[in-house]
Protein backbone atom coordinates (compact mmCIF):
# COMPACT_ATOMS: atom_id res chain seq x y z
CA UNK A 1 0.00 0.00 0.00
CA UNK A 2 1.17 3.84 -0.37
CA UNK A 3 1.53 5.94 2.48
CA UNK A 4 -1.07 8.73 1.88
CA UNK A 5 -4.71 8.12 0.88
CA UNK A 6 -4.37 10.22 -2.37
CA UNK A 7 -1.67 10.28 -5.66
CA UNK A 8 -1.35 13.80 -6.17
CA UNK A 9 2.59 13.93 -7.47
CA UNK A 10 5.86 11.67 -7.87
CA UNK A 11 7.48 14.59 -5.54
CA UNK A 12 5.61 13.37 -2.80
CA UNK A 13 5.85 10.03 -3.41
CA UNK A 14 9.25 7.83 -2.16
CA UNK A 15 12.13 5.64 -4.36
CA UNK A 16 10.56 2.89 -2.59
CA UNK A 17 6.57 3.55 -3.34
CA UNK A 18 7.62 4.37 -6.96
CA UNK A 19 9.06 0.54 -7.17
CA UNK A 20 6.27 -0.76 -5.49
CA UNK A 21 4.22 0.52 -8.35
CA UNK A 22 6.07 -0.68 -10.55
CA UNK A 23 6.60 -4.05 -9.89
CA UNK A 24 2.23 -3.62 -9.30
CA UNK A 25 2.04 -2.85 -12.65
CA UNK A 26 4.20 -5.78 -13.88
CA UNK A 27 1.59 -7.75 -12.66
CA UNK A 28 -1.35 -6.08 -13.75
CA UNK A 29 0.16 -5.98 -17.80
CA UNK A 30 -0.10 -9.97 -17.05
CA UNK A 31 -3.47 -9.61 -16.13
CA UNK A 32 -4.21 -7.67 -19.22
CA UNK A 33 -2.27 -10.40 -21.33
CA UNK A 34 -4.45 -13.18 -19.70
CA UNK A 35 -7.24 -11.16 -21.44
CA UNK A 36 -8.82 -11.53 -17.63
CA UNK A 37 -10.19 -9.49 -14.93
CA UNK A 38 -9.71 -9.34 -11.32
CA UNK A 39 -12.15 -8.57 -8.53
CA UNK A 40 -9.46 -6.37 -6.51
CA UNK A 41 -11.78 -3.40 -6.13
CA UNK A 42 -15.38 -5.43 -6.08
CA UNK A 43 -17.88 -3.35 -4.72
CA UNK A 44 -15.48 -0.18 -5.02
CA UNK A 45 -16.51 2.98 -6.78
CA UNK A 46 -14.72 5.57 -9.07
CA UNK A 47 -15.31 8.35 -10.59
CA UNK A 48 -13.44 10.88 -13.06
CA UNK A 49 -13.84 14.32 -12.44
CA UNK A 50 -11.92 16.49 -15.56
CA UNK A 51 -12.31 19.69 -16.04
CA UNK A 52 -10.13 19.49 -19.21
CA UNK A 53 -10.13 17.13 -22.47
CA UNK A 54 -8.53 13.78 -22.32
CA UNK A 55 -8.46 10.82 -24.40
CA UNK A 56 -5.86 8.57 -22.97
CA UNK A 57 -5.93 9.28 -19.50
CA UNK A 58 -9.80 9.14 -18.94
CA UNK A 59 -10.26 5.88 -20.64
CA UNK A 60 -7.89 4.34 -19.40
CA UNK A 61 -8.46 5.07 -15.66
CA UNK A 62 -12.15 3.96 -16.66
CA UNK A 63 -10.98 0.60 -17.92
CA UNK A 64 -8.74 0.30 -15.47
CA UNK A 65 -11.37 0.25 -12.81
CA UNK A 66 -13.71 -1.60 -15.02
CA UNK A 67 -11.31 -4.48 -15.10
CA UNK A 68 -10.76 -4.44 -11.26
CA UNK A 69 -14.51 -5.02 -10.58
CA UNK A 70 -15.35 -1.54 -9.72
CA UNK A 71 -18.23 0.39 -10.63
CA UNK A 72 -17.20 3.66 -12.75
CA UNK A 73 -18.97 7.18 -12.94
CA UNK A 74 -17.45 9.78 -15.53
CA UNK A 75 -18.36 13.03 -14.62
CA UNK A 76 -18.79 15.95 -17.59
CA UNK A 77 -18.13 19.06 -16.39
CA UNK A 78 -20.45 20.70 -18.94
CA UNK A 79 -23.40 18.76 -18.17
CA UNK A 80 -22.42 18.66 -14.55
CA UNK A 81 -23.79 21.06 -11.30
CA UNK A 82 -19.78 22.83 -11.98
CA UNK A 83 -22.00 24.36 -15.35
CA UNK A 84 -24.35 26.00 -12.45
CA UNK A 85 -21.28 27.38 -10.97
CA UNK A 86 -20.61 24.52 -7.77
CA UNK A 87 -17.54 24.59 -6.33
CA UNK A 88 -14.60 22.03 -6.89
CA UNK A 89 -14.76 21.28 -2.97
CA UNK A 90 -18.72 20.97 -2.80
CA UNK A 91 -18.25 18.41 -5.76
CA UNK A 92 -16.01 16.39 -4.36
CA UNK A 93 -18.47 16.37 -0.97
CA UNK A 94 -20.90 15.45 -2.98
CA UNK A 95 -19.36 12.51 -4.53
CA UNK A 96 -18.41 11.55 -0.86
CA UNK A 97 -22.11 11.43 0.06
CA UNK A 98 -22.44 9.04 -2.30
CA UNK A 99 -19.64 6.78 -0.87
CA UNK A 100 -17.53 7.30 -4.03
CA UNK A 101 -13.96 5.94 -2.98
CA UNK A 102 -11.74 6.90 -5.32
CA UNK A 103 -11.66 10.39 -7.59
CA UNK A 104 -9.48 10.96 -10.39
CA UNK A 105 -9.39 14.60 -11.19
CA UNK A 106 -7.41 16.23 -14.17
CA UNK A 107 -8.33 20.52 -13.50
CA UNK A 108 -6.68 23.49 -15.16
CA UNK A 109 -5.23 24.78 -11.88
CA UNK A 110 -2.26 23.91 -10.84
CA UNK A 111 -3.13 22.31 -6.52
CA UNK A 112 -6.45 21.35 -7.41
CA UNK A 113 -6.30 18.24 -7.00
CA UNK A 114 -4.29 18.65 -3.40
CA UNK A 115 -7.53 21.21 -2.39
CA UNK A 116 -9.70 18.41 -2.93
CA UNK A 117 -7.87 15.45 -1.44
CA UNK A 118 -7.52 17.65 1.78
CA UNK A 119 -11.79 18.40 1.37
CA UNK A 120 -13.07 14.64 1.18
CA UNK A 121 -12.65 11.59 2.20
CA UNK A 122 -12.54 9.17 -0.93
CA UNK A 123 -8.81 8.60 -2.15
CA UNK A 124 -7.68 11.12 -4.99
CA UNK A 125 -5.70 10.32 -7.93
CA UNK A 126 -4.50 13.44 -9.68
CA UNK A 127 -5.42 13.12 -13.66
CA UNK A 128 -3.01 16.34 -14.41
CA UNK A 129 -3.16 19.87 -12.30
CA UNK A 130 -2.15 22.76 -14.75
CA UNK A 131 1.85 22.94 -14.83
CA UNK A 132 2.48 21.00 -12.03
CA UNK A 133 2.25 17.39 -12.47
CA UNK A 134 0.95 14.27 -14.52
CA UNK A 135 1.70 11.33 -12.16
CA UNK A 136 0.39 8.61 -13.76
CA UNK A 137 1.93 9.57 -16.86
CA UNK A 138 5.23 9.45 -15.23
CA UNK A 139 4.88 6.19 -13.87
CA UNK A 140 3.92 4.83 -17.30
CA UNK A 141 6.36 6.40 -18.89
CA UNK A 142 8.86 5.20 -16.25
CA UNK A 143 7.39 1.67 -16.37
CA UNK A 144 7.65 1.58 -20.25
CA UNK A 145 11.55 2.26 -19.80
CA UNK A 146 12.22 -0.06 -16.96
CA UNK A 147 9.88 -2.94 -19.73
CA UNK A 148 12.20 -2.06 -22.03
CA UNK A 149 15.87 -2.03 -20.90
CA UNK A 150 15.07 -4.24 -17.91
CA UNK A 151 16.49 -1.59 -15.38
CA UNK A 152 16.14 1.98 -14.74
CA UNK A 153 19.81 2.98 -13.30
CA UNK A 154 22.24 4.87 -15.23
CA UNK A 155 19.83 5.22 -18.35
CA UNK A 156 20.23 8.42 -20.10
CA UNK A 157 17.06 10.37 -20.86
CA UNK A 158 16.16 13.19 -23.10
CA UNK A 159 13.20 15.53 -22.96
CA UNK A 160 12.72 17.63 -25.82
CA UNK A 161 9.92 20.31 -26.42
CA UNK A 162 8.32 22.81 -24.51
CA UNK A 163 9.24 21.94 -20.71
CA UNK A 164 7.91 25.01 -19.06
CA UNK A 165 4.13 24.04 -19.79
CA UNK A 166 4.66 20.45 -19.54
CA UNK A 167 3.44 18.29 -16.32
CA UNK A 168 4.32 15.65 -17.76
CA UNK A 169 8.06 16.30 -17.96
CA UNK A 170 7.81 17.72 -14.59
CA UNK A 171 6.16 14.34 -13.37
CA UNK A 172 9.35 12.27 -15.14
CA UNK A 173 11.84 14.21 -14.17
CA UNK A 174 10.70 13.99 -10.14
CA UNK A 175 10.65 10.20 -10.88
CA UNK A 176 13.23 9.40 -12.83
CA UNK A 177 15.94 11.72 -10.77
CA UNK A 178 14.48 9.17 -7.71
CA UNK A 179 15.71 5.83 -9.71
CA UNK A 180 19.20 7.25 -10.35
CA UNK A 181 18.54 7.93 -14.47
CA UNK A 182 20.32 10.47 -16.16
CA UNK A 183 18.03 13.51 -17.40
CA UNK A 184 18.88 16.05 -19.70
CA UNK A 185 16.58 18.87 -21.79
CA UNK A 186 16.89 20.21 -24.88
CA UNK A 187 14.09 23.17 -25.77
CA UNK A 188 14.52 27.51 -26.08
CA UNK A 189 15.42 29.23 -23.20
CA UNK A 190 11.59 30.59 -23.28
CA UNK A 191 10.47 27.00 -22.86
CA UNK A 192 12.68 26.70 -19.89
CA UNK A 193 11.40 26.83 -16.18
CA UNK A 194 13.37 28.49 -14.05
CA UNK A 195 16.13 27.06 -12.02
CA UNK A 196 15.64 23.80 -13.87
CA UNK A 197 19.51 23.47 -14.63
CA UNK A 198 20.01 22.72 -10.59
CA UNK A 199 17.97 19.29 -11.56
CA UNK A 200 18.68 18.08 -14.92
CA UNK A 201 21.32 18.88 -17.33
CA UNK A 202 19.96 21.64 -20.02
CA UNK A 203 21.13 21.86 -23.42
CA UNK A 204 19.99 24.57 -25.74
CA UNK A 205 21.04 22.50 -28.52
CA UNK A 206 19.02 19.21 -29.19
CA UNK A 207 21.73 17.39 -30.14
CA UNK A 208 23.85 17.62 -27.24
CA UNK A 209 20.95 16.20 -24.91
CA UNK A 210 20.50 13.46 -26.95
CA UNK A 211 24.26 11.98 -27.75
CA UNK A 212 24.08 8.85 -26.48
CA UNK A 213 20.53 8.87 -24.84
CA UNK A 214 18.92 6.02 -24.21
CA UNK A 215 15.61 7.04 -24.65
CA UNK A 216 14.22 10.28 -26.95
CA UNK A 217 10.85 11.82 -25.45
CA UNK A 218 9.07 14.58 -27.56
CA UNK A 219 7.20 17.05 -25.34
CA UNK A 220 3.90 18.90 -27.04
CA UNK A 221 4.11 22.50 -27.77
CA UNK A 222 1.31 23.82 -25.44
CA UNK A 223 -0.01 26.37 -26.78
CA UNK A 224 -3.28 26.73 -24.40
CA UNK A 225 -1.26 27.15 -21.72
CA UNK A 226 0.94 29.81 -23.55
CA UNK A 227 0.05 33.85 -22.46
CA UNK A 228 2.70 34.77 -25.35
CA UNK A 229 4.69 33.78 -28.34
CA UNK A 230 7.63 31.62 -26.59
CA UNK A 231 9.73 31.22 -29.88
CA UNK A 232 9.70 33.50 -33.22
CA UNK A 233 7.85 30.84 -35.43
CA UNK A 234 6.47 27.10 -35.41
CA UNK A 235 8.67 27.09 -38.84
CA UNK A 236 11.66 28.14 -36.31
CA UNK A 237 11.13 25.50 -33.65
CA UNK A 238 10.57 22.73 -36.24
CA UNK A 239 13.82 23.69 -37.78
CA UNK A 240 15.75 23.38 -34.32
CA UNK A 241 13.91 21.48 -32.11
CA UNK A 242 11.90 18.52 -33.95
CA UNK A 243 12.55 15.18 -33.66
CA UNK A 244 13.67 13.52 -37.08
CA UNK A 245 15.36 10.32 -38.31
CA UNK A 246 18.72 12.07 -38.19
CA UNK A 247 18.21 13.65 -34.93
CA UNK A 248 17.63 10.19 -33.94
CA UNK A 249 21.09 8.98 -35.36
CA UNK A 250 22.88 10.75 -32.71
CA UNK A 251 21.59 8.73 -29.69
CA UNK A 252 22.30 4.55 -29.24
CA UNK A 253 21.08 2.17 -31.80
CA UNK A 254 19.04 0.99 -28.66
CA UNK A 255 17.21 3.97 -28.51
CA UNK A 256 13.90 4.11 -28.05
CA UNK A 257 11.51 7.19 -29.20
CA UNK A 258 8.59 8.22 -26.40
CA UNK A 259 5.47 10.28 -26.33
CA UNK A 260 3.25 11.39 -23.95
CA UNK A 261 0.57 12.14 -26.51
CA UNK A 262 -1.25 13.66 -28.20
CA UNK A 263 1.49 14.09 -31.11
CA UNK A 264 1.96 17.09 -33.05
CA UNK A 265 2.77 15.37 -36.01
CA UNK A 266 5.61 17.38 -37.82
CA UNK A 267 5.96 19.43 -35.29
CA UNK A 268 7.68 18.29 -32.04
CA UNK A 269 7.99 15.17 -33.71
CA UNK A 270 8.27 13.71 -37.77
CA UNK A 271 5.86 11.03 -38.92
CA UNK A 272 8.52 8.70 -39.92
CA UNK A 273 9.77 8.73 -36.50
CA UNK A 274 6.40 8.31 -34.57
CA UNK A 275 5.49 5.30 -36.99
CA UNK A 276 9.14 4.01 -36.63
CA UNK A 277 10.42 0.02 -35.01
CA UNK A 278 12.11 2.30 -32.23
CA UNK A 279 9.09 4.02 -31.32
CA UNK A 280 6.87 2.97 -28.42
CA UNK A 281 4.20 5.55 -28.30
CA UNK A 282 1.33 2.94 -28.36
CA UNK A 283 3.13 0.77 -25.96
CA UNK A 284 2.75 3.83 -23.23
CA UNK A 285 -0.74 3.83 -24.03
CA UNK A 286 -0.78 -0.11 -22.88
CA UNK A 287 1.13 0.37 -20.68
CA UNK A 288 -0.91 3.22 -19.25
CA UNK A 289 -3.81 0.87 -18.45
CA UNK A 290 -1.41 -1.44 -16.37
CA UNK A 291 -0.07 1.42 -14.00
CA UNK A 292 -3.10 2.75 -13.42
CA UNK A 293 -4.48 -0.36 -12.45
CA UNK A 294 -2.01 -0.99 -10.15
CA UNK A 295 -2.52 2.49 -8.59
CA UNK A 296 -6.11 2.22 -8.14
CA UNK A 297 -5.16 -1.21 -6.33
CA UNK A 298 -3.30 0.37 -3.97
CA UNK A 299 -4.83 3.12 -3.16
CA UNK A 300 -8.09 1.71 -2.20
CA UNK A 301 -8.14 0.71 1.45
Amino acid sequence: MLRSKDLIGLKDLSTNEIELILSTAKDMKNVLKSGKKTNDLTDKSVATLFYENSTRTRVSFELAAKNLGASVSSITIATSSVAKGESLIDTGRTLDALFTNVVVIRHNVSGAPYLLAKNVKASVINGGDGNNEHPTQGLLDIFTMRETFGKLDGLKVALIGDVKHSRVARSNIFGLTKLNVKVSIAAPETLLPADIGKIVRVHNNIHDAVQDADVIMGLRIQKERQKRGHFPSMREYVKFYSITEDLIKKAKKTCIIMHPGPINRGIEIMSEVADSKQSLILNQVTNGLAVRMAILKLIVK
